[in-house]
């Protein structure tokens, strides 16, 4: 096989990761998992479920059966949860994979009753996100009689909001706890873990923080940066005073100068709303994004940026608080958003 580097590469923390991990695992007081659903939030969920489960965690959750699948074989004895259930076409891989159906409806409570031969599961309660989950009448009313389950959820709606909706699906979710059996009871993600040792119960699912999304200010200065996307310079551009760069002509050269265009644009994640705000650094100096962003290339003022040339790599203003408020994105979609393009080194 022909050995190609990629123009696009994301350096990973490794040690960010794993201390994000500790963080949040002792602010929740009890046993703390992960989310790594959506392939790690885009930072590569086998890496990320191994360097946890080196570090101790041994909870893990994704969304779907098809996810579950891609980290067989598991990262030694952990458990794995597969938060969307189990569909009538998911029977197969639920009986077969090692993990376990986050039951979400009746109808998935029914047919793994009848058909999921006396495993354990988990089971999701809504207690007011109006999403996935029994309503808190259906558990109650004996909906869940037979069924052996480990652990019971629910999940917060507005957690990273100081709303008055936190305390009341805890108390909602404080009386299914008393009336219905499960090993373990888990409610908090990320932000809810800010919110208290309350909201902690036997099991915490953060996310977004173990990747360094700050959900709360409660975690500011403690949550470390993960992902550092870095982008390899194609061509470095002389422009004179009064040329236009880019579609639209959205950018004028105020004197002559330098760009530098690199192998990124909307189509690896990096939208066009990163646009007249973005920016990059190499060796210090900050290099402004100018020009729109087209789908596989942008362009950065250069000018102060002496001895910069084709092949130089930039790293991209991707501090991920700041970059959510200037752009409009949220932290969420930054992370995940960041696409298969890019080369994922971790350190």
């Amino acid at each position: 096989m022909i050995d190609i580097a990629s123009p696009l590469r994301l350096r990973l923390d490794s040690v960010a990761l794993v201390r994000n991990w500790q963080w949040l695992a002792a602010q929740g007081g009890k046993a703390c998992g992960a989310a790594i659903k959506a392939g790690g939030y885009g930072l590569g969920a086998r890496k990320v479920m191994q360097h946890l489960a080196a570090a101790g965690c041994r909870d893990f959750f994704v969304a779907s059966w098809v996810e579950a699948a891609a980290l067989i074989p598991l990262a030694g004895e952990v458990s794995l949860s597969v938060l969307h259930g189990v569909g009538e076409s998911d029977m197969v891989a639920a009986r077969t994979l090692p993990a376990k159906p986050v039951l979400n409806s009746a109808e998935q409570v029914v047919r793994w009753r009848q058909a999921g031969e006396g495993r354990p599961c988990d089971v999701m309660v809504d207690t007011g996100m109006n999403r996935l989950g029994l309503r808190v009448e259906e558990a109650l009313g004996g909906a869940l009689d037979g069924l052996v389950i480990d652990t019971l959820l629910s999940h917060l709606a507005s957690a990273d909001e100081d709303s008055a909706q936190n305390a009341q699906q805890l108390a909602a979710f404080q009386t299914v706890r008393q009336r219905v059996a499960a090993r373990r009871y888990s409610l908090a993600n990320s932000a809810g873990i800010c919110l208290g040792a309350d909201y902690g119960f036997d099991l915490t699912r953060p996310g977004l923080a173990l990747y360094g999304g700050v959900p709360r200010p409660e975690a500011a200065g403690h949550i470390r940066q993960v992902a550092f996307p870095e982008a390899r310079v194609l061509q470095i551009r002389d422009v004179r005073a009064g040329e236009t760069v880019g579609y639209g002509a959205t950018w004028t050269a105020p004197a002559d100068g330098r760009v530098a265009v690199a192998n990124m644009g909307y189509a690896d994640g990096y939208l066009r709303c990163h646009a007249g705000q973005g920016g990059a650094t190499w060796q210090g100096r900050e290099l402004p994004l100018v020009g729109r962003v087209s789908m596989d290339l942008i362009a950065f003022d250069a000018g102060d940026a002496d001895g910069l040339a084709e092949g130089d790599w930039l790293a991209l203003d991707y501090d991920l608080p700041s970059t959510a408020a200037r752009s409009g994105l949220s932290q969420y979609e930054l992370l995940t958003g960041l696409g298969a393009r890019f080369e994922r080194h971790w350190l």
